[in-house]
């Protein structure tokens, strides 16, 4: 049956952040995430399992071959349609499979890890007003000499023990271990962490501000097929774990390059995108972000520039215990594990390769205080498996004579919003004409 959300939890007091985003989002979050489903939801669920079990992709355990939080990704990100999400989820274990995904992350080169973080989205070290973690992306860097050589060197050099598809691009490998580093140590990390308002939701989103200040039209264009071929990958395959997006910087002629952008995601991630005037910077940032934890260069405190590696949150105090003589996360791959003897605690290990040889080493532990739901009962699992064929046949009828809107939640209607694509690209509110005519970019106002 569908878990209750629980107001507060029977936990020693902290401070929690009280989040105004919560109830700014049309989504509602954190409707649709584990512990926060409608009985619709949760039926979709247990029917997903049961489809994914008897077609032998995924195992129930215990421990599951992969948790529900993850399987809720896919659900969302596919309207909550079962056999469309069992399509998305399999393509994805095929491609993961092909490509070793498990292994490129643990065995990959540390240099080759490093040079894929200073390009691409990097966690601040901090996180947004609901627990999500913070990352910044600046564009700029990816100039055109700049992807060409890291293309080239993805595709000659051997940074790793895995093996490829031969299909996906191999100079874009490498830039998939900073998505697992996400799913696995970032968002595992602040799912533990219990000062924000929704202690009892495991996190799996990351919120993003990406910079396109000081990029022209041209470097646009030269990334276009890049930044193309990433974005559709990330996003068929890392699905819903984009948050809120914010873009600054734009240059006058953005419209131009939205046209490109916007059709490389789908209209859920597509209106959760703000594209930001230089005057609604700090405050469309403040209303989802602690000023503390913006970098200083968006008008907040946090003395963080891009490229360097997170600064550790105060918060973390008292919470976090350091080993080895770390007081902050290294680069490279990082997983979480159980503790052996300490059932109450969990370390995180760094993994990947240093000048050939395997490292492996602990870098801190911190209290568990999130742990997945206990598993339905055996005889519950039969009852579902049970119905899954008839899910299984059920599922295209409902998509051609019931509208997604029967999975949605009373509050959010969500569903609805993105059946209508027109809708969501209509709430992003750019208005194309004014912003290419004015000297500074007009905001569009995503409708999040």
């Amino acid at each position: 049956m569908a878990s209750n959300v629980r107001q507060s939890l029977d936990a020693p007091s902290v401070s929690r952040v009280k989040s105004t985003a919560s109830t700014a989002s049309a989504f509602n979050y954190p409707h649709g995430h584990l512990n926060s489903l409608s009985d619709q939801q949760d039926e979709a669920l247990q029917k997903f399992k049961a489809v994914l079990e008897e077609r032998g992709v995924w195992k129930r355990g215990p421990p599951p071959s992969h948790n529900e939080q993850t399987l809720l990704r896919y659900l969302r990100a596919r309207r909550w349609i079962v056999e469309d999400a069992f399509t998305q989820f399999k393509e994805t274990e095929d491609w993961r499979a092909a490509n070793e995904l498990d292994v490129l992350y643990e065995t990959i080169d540390l240099e080759a890890y490093e040079e894929s973080r200073r390009l691409y989205p990097q966690w601040t070290g901090r996180r947004d007003r609901r627990g999500i973690p913070l990352y910044v992306f600046e564009i700029r860097t990816l100039d055109n000499k700049t992807v060409a050589n890291y293309e080239k060197n993805g595709a000659k050099s051997n940074f790793s023990k895995a093996k490829t598809d031969g299909k996906t691009p191999p100079g874009l490998m490498r830039l998939f271990a900073l998505y697992e580093n996400l799913t696995r140590f970032s968002q595992p990390f602040c799912t533990q962490l219990t000062d924000r308002e929704n202690p009892e939701i495991p996190i799996t989103l990351s919120t993003n501000i990406v910079d396109v200040s000081g990029v022209g039209l041209k470097q646009f264009w030269n990334l276009k097929a890049h930044m193309q071929a990433a974005s559709q990958l990330a996003t068929a395959h890392y699905p819903e774990t984009l948050d809120r997006i914010f873009i600054i910087g734009a240059p006058f002629f953005f419209s131009t390059v939205w046209g490109w952008i916007k059709r490389w995601f789908d209209p859920i991630t597509v209106s959760k995108i703000f594209i930001l005037a230089p005057n609604e910077v700090l405050p469309t940032l403040e209303t989802f972000i602690e000023k503390r934890n913006i970098p200083k260069k968006y008008g907040g405190d946090l003395d963080y520039n891009f490229g360097q590696l997170g600064i550790p949150d105060p918060a973390w105090d008292g919470v976090v215990e350091w080993d080895n003589g770390y007081n902050s996360f290294p680069s490279g791959p990082m997983i979480w594990e159980d503790v052996v003897g300490k059932p109450d605690r969990v370390q995180c290990i760094a993994l990947g390769y240093k000048d050939g040889k395997p490292r492996r080493e602990r870098i801190c532990t911190i209290p568990r205080t999130w742990s997945p739901p206990q598993e339905e009962s055996k005889a519950s699992a039969d009852e579902a498996v049970a119905v899954a064929p008839a899910a299984t046949e059920a599922a295209t009828d409902d998509a051609e004579q019931k509208s997604p809107e029967s999975f949605r939640t009373a509050e959010t209607q969500v569903d609805t919003q993105v059946d209508e694509n027109a809708d969501a690209m209509d709430k992003l509110a750019i208005d194309e004409k004014k912003t290419s005519a004015m000297p500074a970019p007009a905001a569009a106002q995503a409708a999040v």
